[in-house]
This record gives structure tokens, sequence and C-alpha cells, in this order.
């Protein structure tokens, strides 16, 4: 029984340590602020382990993705909240995007010449700025399915609809996308 346990709790540390990087991209694109980005990463991972850890494996992505999205979700809400009742009052508003880290904003240049990589980050801007200007549930279904891979009746599940409504957001998304982005991903 205890092997069992130790069993379980390596893989969901595996699985965790491989989803970590990417579901943190995926918070802070959406959160456009790398501390709450962390929260909402931090918060799905626990309660992944704490609700759905007995569960087999192969339901963990959808799961965990869908918690996730539930928590960038109540992120989001909190801000628009919070906005509002500081602008009632006549607060500012509170800056959406914090000054990145300079250090892990330095892009590596080894191998790669500078024209190279002002070109990739210019380009890299322009996805993430097309990303950003997507509608939620386009941006959700095109992370999931494009940059994460999952499948599509994984993604349905993590994101609460029918698999019909993954590709039809999907390819919205790809269809805008390939409007907004011309010339940088052609």
């Amino acid at each position: 029984m205890l092997g069992g346990f130790l069993d379980t709790r390596a893989s969901l540390n595996v699985f965790l340590a491989g989803v970590e990087r990417r579901a943190f991209r995926i918070a802070q694109l959406a959160l456009r602020n790398p501390d709450d980005a962390l929260d909402a990463v931090q918060d799905a991972m626990l309660q992944l382990a704490k609700r759905y850890a007995q569960r087999p494996e192969n339901e963990w992505p959808p799961l965990f993705y869908r918690i996730l999205q539930s928590r960038i979700r109540d992120c989001q809400r909190r801000r628009a909240v919070r906005n509002r009742v500081l602008s009632f009052f006549g607060g500012q508003r509170e800056a959406e995007d914090d000054p990145p880290d300079p250090i892990e904003a330095a892009p590596d240049l080894a191998g790669r010449e500078p024209g190279e990589e002002v070109a990739q980050a210019a380009a890299m801007q322009v996805l993430e700025t097309a990303l950003d200007a997507l509608p939620g549930r386009q941006r959700e279904a095109f992370m999931l399915r494009i940059l994460e891979g999952l499948d599509v009746a994984d993604t349905a599940r993590s994101m609460g609809c029918s698999e019909g409504s993954v590709k039809t957001h999907l390819s919205r998304a790809v269809h805008s996308l390939r409007q907004s982005l011309g010339e940088h991903w052609s």
C-alpha cells in the first residue's frame, strides 16, 4: 500500500515538474504579472495534488489546465473588481505590467547573430500582443492545443466545453492570428 502511494507521489512530482514552466508561461501571458502567474500555477499544482492525485495519470493534464484556467480567471476578476473600486474612489489603476527583471529579460546570445535576436524578439512581441488580443476562450484553446499539445478531448475537458467548441475556438484563433501576425509568422 505504501509503495503505491510513493509511486503515485513520484509520478505526480514528475508530471508537475514537466508542466511547471509551460503553465507559468500560460499564466504569465494571461495575467501579465509574474507574481500573479506564479501564484496561479502554484495554487493549481496544490489543488491537483490535494484533490486529484489518486486519479489516473492520463487525467492529470486536463484537470491541471482546467484548475489553472480557473485560477487565472479568478485573478482577472479580482483585478477587475479592485480596479473598479480604485477608480470609483479616484485612485490610480495598477499597471497591468510590472517592469521585467532585467536579468531574466536579458537574451541568451550564445551562437546567435544580433540581428536574428532582434527579429525573434520583435516576432515574439507581436505574437504576445496578438494572443493578448484574442478573446479568452480562443486564447485558451490555442494555448492548450498548440502550445501545450493537448488533444481535442483533453482540451475540451480542461476548458469545460464540448470538443466541437474547442475546434471552433481554435479555428477562430488561428484565423485571427494569421491575419494579425502577417509577415512576422509567414
